[in-house]
């Protein structure tokens, strides 16, 4: 319980700190993607504003004893974040990659739940969605999506499972009952994968005209005949309760978004996933089932 709460920092000084040559006209970038995704990434484990995050970061170079290493300006670090792309880094599984997907709301404006139960609604509430697709075998999210609020689920589904690439089999795709769409179960046949998506409790059968329909309607079959409950438990859709808890961690990092640009916002959504798989990958507990 001790080690939990000992801080080590690893700095690579091999890691390319300065931008390299474009070789396109006007300016060129003074630093590379990694050195803003750093700065980032402390903003985000530790909570900090821009310029409280620009003095920790001239601290750790300090005492990595690489204070010679030059720190974006707080207007540097404020623009590039709106531009900059966040590498997430993930463990690709052996065979193939069975995800479970699942979506949540995250607040970008708005009073805390203690002080509206305290006090009352003071201003309006907005909330943005994180859509995230995870790996069942590593615990690593493979695809994330940042949409408004009035984004659905199911239309999502098919982005994520662009992100994957087209060389990597998968295997299933399990979520809940809002993505029993024909577009869904389309595009998860069309990557040659098992749906695992109970039907709604008014679900009819779909006319069988493609491979996505068929499949369908098996399910629909299996679990009017075995039963819903029996069925979950046949096909372990219950392990989509493990991208669940990744939502939690998710917030564990803060209730509410700090940004307010949508690209600034998205960006400290990815700050956020790369930090979870690089948790997961320094240290993850093993799930054996004893019953």
């Amino acid at each position: 319980m001790r080690l939990r709460g000992s801080l080590l920092v690893w700095l690579d000084r091999e890691m390319e700190w300065l931008a390299a040559p474009s070789g396109r006209p006007g300016r060129n970038e003074t630093y590379s993607d990694s050195a803003i995704q750093f700065c980032l990434s402390i903003k985000v484990l530790f909570g900090l504003a821009l310029r409280q995050t620009i003095g920790m970061v001239e601290s750790l170079l300090k005492m990595a004893g690489l204070a010679d290493w030059p720190v974006p300006d707080y207007s540097t670090l404020c623009r590039r974040q709106k531009t900059v792309t966040i590498q997430i880094p993930f463990r690709r599984s052996d065979g193939n990659l069975n995800l479970l997907v699942d979506s949540t709301g995250v607040k970008i404006r708005g009073d805390g739940e203690w002080q509206v139960r305290k006090h009352g609604l003071g201003r309006r509430r907005q909330w943005r969605k994180v859509h995230l697709a995870m790996d069942t075998a590593t615990g690593d999210i493979r695809a994330v999506e940042f949409t408004p609020s009035r984004e659905g689920d199911s239309p999502v589904l098919l982005d994520l499972l662009a992100q994957i690439p087209a060389d990597q089999a998968i295997g299933t795709v399990t979520a809940d009952g809002a993505y029993d769409t024909r577009k869904c179960h389309a595009a998860i046949a069309e990557r040659g994968a098992t749906a695992v998506i109970p039907i709604r409790k008014n679900g009819r059968p779909w006319k069988e005209d493609c491979a996505a329909a068929k499949a369908r309607n098996e399910i629909l079959r299996a679990s009017r005949y075995f039963g819903r409950a029996f069925w979950k438990r046949l096909t372990g859709y219950h392990a989509r309760s493990r991208v669940e808890a990744q939502m939690r961690r998710l917030k564990s990092f803060g209730e509410r978004i700090a940004s307010r640009d949508p690209n600034r916002q998205t960006a400290e959504t990815h700050t956020r996933i790369a930090l979870m798989n690089r948790f997961s990958a320094l240290g993850r507990a093993e799930i054996v089932r004893v019953s």
